[in-house]
């Protein structure tokens, strides 16, 4: 790894952080230009589909025994945004898709709401759902 290292590692990180740069300025344009298509029913998708997302995992994980730590891992995963991935196919598969939604609902949404609440409630349901929980 060490010897391709320059030919990976460094360019890789330079393209990230492009690409990350263009979905700012991207979501920037758009909220100033579309911040109306975010009404209170699209706010509150950015707040319970990962709510839903993470019951559907929960049920998963207790159909499957899921041990503790790997069903608050998948129940976290299926409750979290692709801040990365998703905006790119987006990009690609519906190029009419409005960047300043997703973005603005992935990043300044979900995300927040998963780090202060989703985070230990995600940990609570596993307990949950878990083999031996009490």
């Amino acid at each position: 790894m060490k010897s391709v290292a320059p030919f990976l590692v460094a360019p890789f990180q330079g393209v990230l952080c492009l690409f990350l740069l263009d979905m700012g300025l991207s979501a920037g344009r758009g909220l100033r230009n579309g911040w109306r298509q975010l009404d209170a029913g699209t706010i509150a998708f950015g707040f319970y589909m990962p709510l839903i997302s993470a019951g559907l995992a929960a049920g998963v994980a207790a159909l499957n025994g899921m041990p503790q730590g790997d069903a608050a891992l998948l129940i976290t995963l299926a409750a979290s945004a692709s801040y990365i991935a998703v905006p790119a196919a987006m990009r690609l598969a519906l190029p009419k898709a409005k960047p300043s939604v997703y973005l603005t609902l992935s990043l300044g949404i979900t995300f927040p709401f998963n780090l202060i609440l989703g985070l230990p409630l995600y940990i609570w349901m596993a307990r949950m759902v878990s083999p031996g929980a009490a």
